[in-house]
């Protein structure tokens, strides 16, 4: 026949194929189940002549085991796959929106072996059924007629059961050229066979699943049963006269055991051969430099004929002692037939060097076998599997029957396609079944994040709550006996801290203070509390003061309850808090958390948050996670009276954008909106007046107390933005106070983040579009700023911001901030790096526009010269 005809008719096959592929693809799950029955069930009922026929055909193998592979293929692949899901929606999370949903890959071209030519096609006919894939059978040349048999036979069964007529297909005349034909045309290549042409498999640009040759050792521990062992390996060796691939070429022998392994071979049928033997059989199996076919297959009396050596009827298999694992020793190697190589280990690494060499020698990602005692030699059995590059390690069992899956590991899926991954130049690493026949469509519906309301246990408020608080520490309730005292120099020399220590006294609580606690703490300032702390061993940590102490406090705690923990990984950045790469430690196993507000502002008493001074490189590293979260809140104005103007000012001024950012974060929800926006009014009327008359309007200070913890609540949950991100670095390269750095750029912030068409949004699920501008349209309403429209509600609410800084005496830029500590130039000349080192900030990500680095850079310069520069 030409070539062009030839094509033409490969063509005019393989469009019949897809045809009838393209109306299987509509069947549904419990046609085709029906099916894939009925053809299981006529090949099983076909296995003997089909075993006879690849036997006369082919001269190769046993008959009876062949009948057994044929019944493998068809019963162990029909039980393995009859209830699994191959056709449409496979699985479906209603609340998580995601749907899998499978759909057939097309047309299979199946390339089988001489070696298994019905028992591999029964089995890849089998799973194309199932997954409703068409299949076109290129058989061996020398096994054309019995492969062609098994696929008709299962072809026959599955039309009469209502499959498409055409849907199974094969070759009448295969070749090379055929069979690279059909590879180059089809859509997927099940490629089984010598390594030649799995690799024209693989080289043909359609995904091909193909298999790597076995070069399979097995070795011998000490520990090993020697009856169990020697079994195993002649029962593997002589199954179908050691065709199949996972069939064990060498053992491997530990030299205490040798001789007894020896024996035992002998008694059961294995023939050692001499060194004379030895080198004519090398001569047979390679003498040409490749497997010599004719011994493929064939008893161990029929290949020791073809060397001239004679044996008796009951040899099974021909055993030569050998030293070398290089590829000069023909022994070495896959022989596809009952020649076993056998090798002594002086110890086990000896013995694992030698099996690895086997496996690297032509079996890279195939199978390697161990006989050991499992409980007894564990770590022995360990370092086997660490070592082996082989995608199947199996254990205490034979290795071709073993390795195909589901005979003695009921876990390892069936199959007689056995994939040996990246190591053996294969695609899959697993025993090949349908899931590599499927694509699967995953449908993946928006859904949006499930939210909380994290608190702690106890919030106390209202003047004078601090005696009923802490008398719990010493009830029932937490019943604590030592309790580490957190503060800084100025509440402990002013009596601030007397005030708590009295009440401990009272309750027959032990105390010690730690009051060396500065503005923006260090780490080393932590990790000297954490050692105290761990010194005097309390099971409960009172942290008195403001932001400082109170950070200060929950780092000594961390580094309390866990000090193998690094810092690095504690201030490691997140996307997500629910999916953070490091898990925080859990908290509270040694000590409670109490924290107890000086002032009305950090919010930190009822946060998970905590930021911490590189004091090497003054870089300041906010910490988030809520086993930071405090389990004791106790927020006393009585406490908070005497603050002075420049604290009620910065502080008012950090919960006030604490609520702000906590309303605009693509976390808010309709629990954080109501804490913040009521914080906001609250702020915005009594502020004014706290930081007018102090401890003159008591009514004032409570309020404002107040308003910060409901800011810091709020913020706790729905997380803040950019503003602080900007402002944790301002603080930090020009040690500026925090709440004033945030009011020196909350209102540039807020411009940018209204914009209508941002060149970037934030990413959240919740946050469907930008709508920020309404959101703070809210709070305009909420404080009674309120514009005819969204726009001018938001006009307003930056102006009564900007009055509230005037009215709280805050610079109106950075530029005069800085009046008395940078020039122009030295600011401009940090600018750059100080937006880099935004971007990156923990708060950055929960705010509602996505800033770009320059947009931060441009938020800075607007800042400093106190008017508006940026364009959307």
């Amino acid at each position: 026949m030409s070539e062009n005809k030839n094509e033409k008719n490969l063509r005019e096959l393989l469009h019949k194929v897809r045809v009838a592929q393209e109306k299987f693809a509509t069947y549904p799950q419990e046609k085709v189940d029906e099916i894939f029955r009925a053809a299981a069930m006529k090949a099983n009922a076909a296995r003997l002549e089909l075993a006879q026929m690849a036997v006369d055909e082919t001269g190769m193998g046993v008959f009876e085991d062949k009948v057994l592979k044929n019944h493998y293929a068809a019963e162990y692949i029909y039980n393995r796959y009859k209830n699994e899901k191959t056709c449409g929606i496979i699985e479906r999370d209603e609340a998580n929106g995601y749907t899998r949903i499978a759909e057939p890959i097309g047309v299979a071209a199946a390339i089988v072996p001489t070696t298994n030519p019905t028992s591999t096609a029964i089995f890849k006919a089998l799973i194309c059924l199932k997954t409703r894939n068409g299949l076109i059978v290129s058989p061996h040349p020398r096994a054309k007629n019995c492969t062609v048999a098994a696929a008709k036979i299962v072809l026959d069964a599955a039309v009469a059961a209502g499959a498409p007529e055409d849907i199974i297909a094969w070759l009448d005349e295969p070749s090379v050229e055929s069979s690279a034909w059909l590879m180059r045309e089809a859509d997927i290549i099940l490629a089984t066979g010598g390594p030649q042409m799995v690799k024209a498999a693989y080289s043909s640009g359609k995904p091909a699943i193909g298999v790597g040759a076995g070069n399979t050792p097995a070795v011998f521990d000490k520990s090993a049963n020697v009856r169990l062992a020697v079994s195993s390996v002649l029962h593997s060796k002589t199954f179908d006269n050691g065709v199949i691939c996972a069939s064990e070429q060498a053992v491997v022998v530990a030299k205490e055991i040798y001789d007894e392994v020896k024996n035992a071979f002998a008694m059961q049928g294995g023939y050692f051969l001499t060194d004379e033997e030895k080198e004519t059989m090398r001569e047979v199996m390679f003498g040409g430099g490749k497997l010599n076919a004719a011994i493929v297959g064939q008893t161990a009396g029929q290949i020791a004929n073809l060397a001239g050596i004679s044996v008796g009827k009951d040899v099974k298999v021909l055993i030569g002692e050998v030293e070398d694992t290089g590829e000069n020793e023909p022994f070495a190697k896959e022989k596809l037939s009952p020649v076993l190589a056998m090798y002594k280990a002086e110890d086990f690494t000896d013995a694992l060097d030698k099996a690895d060499a086997l496996v690297r020698g032509g079996g890279l990602g195939h199978t390697a076998a161990i006989y050991i005692d499992e409980e007894g030699a564990k770590e022995n059995l360990a370092a086997f599997e660490r070592r082996m590059k082989a995608c199947r390690i199996l254990v205490n069992t034979p290795a071709a029957q073993g390795g195909i899956g589901d005979l003695y590991n009921f876990r390892l899926t069936p199959s007689l396609t056995l994939g040996c991954g990246s190591w053996g130049g294969n695609s899959v690493c697993e025993n090949v079944g349908i899931k590599e026949l499927i694509n699967v469509k995953t449908v993946a519906e928006r859904r949006e994040n499930m939210l909380w309301l994290r608190a702690p246990e106890k919030v106390y408020f209202k003047r004078g709550c601090l005696k009923s608080a802490i008398e719990e520490l010493g009830e029932n309730v937490y019943a604590r006996k030592r309790a580490f005292v957190v503060t800084d120099k100025f509440l402990y020399d002013h009596g601030v801290c007397k005030k708590i220590t009295d009440e401990l006294d009272g309750l027959g609580i032990a105390h010690t203070e730690f009051f060396e606690v500065m503005p923006d703490p260090t780490l080393a300032t932590a990790k000297e509390g954490a050692r105290r702390m761990a010194a005097f061993a309390p099971d409960v940590i009172i942290a008195l003061g403001g932001g400082s102490p109170m950070d200060a406090a929950k780092i000594m705690w961390t580094m309390y309850e866990h000090p193998e923990t690094a810092f690095e990984e504690l201030a490691m950045r997140f996307m997500d808090i629910r999916k953070r790469v490091y898990a925080f430690p859990k908290m509270g196993k040694k000590a409670m958390f109490v924290a107890i507000p000086t002032t009305a502002g950090t919010g930190s008493e009822v946060t998970p948050f905590a930021v911490i001074t590189d004091e090497k490189t003054g870089a300041k590293y906010p910490l988030a996670d809520y086993e930071l979260m405090p389990t004791m809140a106790i927020c006393d104005v009585e406490l908070m009276l005497d603050i002075p103007k420049g604290l009620t000012a910065n502080a008012g001024f950090d919960a006030l954008s604490h609520a702000v950012e906590a309303v605009a974060s693509v976390a808010a929800s309709d629990f954080t909106d109501a804490l913040a926006i009521h914080a906001i009014e609250l702020l915005n009327q009594y502020l004014p007046r706290a930081y007018e008359y102090g401890r003159g309007d008591i009514e004032a200070r409570e309020k404002v107390a107040n308003g910060a913890t409901m800011s810091g609540l709020a913020f706790a949950n729905a997380f803040l933005g950019v503003c602080h991100s900007m402002a944790h670095k301002l603080g930090a390269y020009w040690h500026l106070p925090h709440g004033m750095a945030n009011a020196l750029l909350l209102t540039h912030v807020m411009k940018f983040n209204a914009s209508t068409k941002p060149r970037k949004m934030g990413t959240f699920p919740q946050y469907a579009y930008p709508d920020c501008l309404a959101r703070y349209a809210r709070i305009a309403k909420a404080i009674g700023c309120e514009g005819e429209t969204d726009e001018t509600s938001f006009a307003n609410l930056i102006a009564r911001i900007e009055e509230l800084r005037r009215v709280l005496n805050l610079p109106e830029s950075i530029k005069d901030a800085l009046k008395e500590k940078a020039t122009e130039q030295e600011f401009l000349q940090s600018v750059d790096e100080m937006s880099r080192d935004a971007f990156d900030d923990q708060c950055t990500g929960a705010n509602p526009r996505y800033p770009l680095v320059e947009e931060i850079k441009e938020m800075y310069l607007d800042a400093y010269y106190g008017k508006s520069r940026a364009k959307d």
